[in-house]
């Protein structure tokens, strides 16, 4: 494995991401903040700071998410559909170098991306003298990236063996669960169902655990795990990219095009 092709694959990833303007959802975010922040006082008069606080995050996370799912989905497939795919593998790049570097290369996107939006975010809320707890708002955008790195993973999972919908479909899927699997887990309890239970038990084991990279709702409070817990859950977040992006180059190595 050669790391000078990963990057050259990751470098070509990540210009081929920015020329299809995924960037230009950075403008409307900031068009949304800007609109959140001179319209909230108006329609929520005494909670517009925690809400505006709140829109931010939420929209953030959203944005990052639609383009770790549609775009990470669309990494691998898309260079099937075209049969570019056939030039690629007859070239001295191994699969694992093409499915590594297709995921740095969106990961490095959504970096761009985050940190844009972050910035964005403080000045708004600067300029709107908005009281704001900036360590812990900053943490939980770095840990969204973390999540959302984890999630372009699971999007190339799925696109290298099933069609782009069925990949976007089961990359939603898995980022709702991700989040509600630790509440399966304590309704499961609360049933007594020993059917449930297993089940729930055996989903929470298979899907990843997205709320550990979740810190939104905590941070616009200014209160956060301690820095054991975010290390672990930041170490947990990383093995789990590996461990994906391992299985997505198995499936992909027994493709046959």
């Amino acid at each position: 494995m050669s790391l000078g092709r990963i990057w050259a694959i990751a470098s070509n990833g990540f210009r081929e991401v920015i020329r299809d303007r995924i960037l230009y959802l950075i403008g409307l975010f900031a068009l949304l903040m800007v609109a959140a922040w001179r319209i909230l006082p108006e329609v929520a008069a005494g909670t517009e700071d925690k809400m505006l606080l709140d829109f931010g995050l939420a929209f953030a996370t959203a944005l990052g998410v639609v383009v770790a799912t549609f775009v990470g989905t669309g990494l691998v497939n898309k260079e099937i559909d075209k049969r570019t795919i056939l030039l690629l593998v007859t070239k001295p790049v191994s699969r694992a170098e093409l499915i590594i570097g297709k995921h740095l290369g969106l990961s490095g996107v959504l970096a761009v991306l985050v940190t844009a939006m972050t910035v964005i975010y403080l000045i708004i809320l600067t300029l709107g003298k908005v009281s704001y707890p900036m360590s812990s708002l900053v943490i939980s955008q770095a840990y969204l990236f973390l999540e959302l790195s984890l999630l372009t993973a699971v999007a190339l999972l799925f696109g290298v063996f099933t069609s782009s919908l069925l990949a976007v479909f089961l990359t939603f899927a898995v980022y709702l669960v991700g989040h509600l699997s630790q509440d399966m887990i304590k309704f499961a309890g609360i049933t007594r169902n020993p059917g449930f239970q297993q089940f729930a038990e055996k989903l929470y084991l298979v899907v990843p655990d997205l709320s550990r990279l979740d810190l939104k709702n905590n941070a616009v409070y200014g209160i956060l795990p301690p820095p054991e817990s975010l290390l672990t859950n930041a170490v947990y977040g990383l093995i789990y990219t590996i461990l994906l992006l391992t299985i997505a180059i198995l499936i992909f190595s027994r493709r046959e095009f």
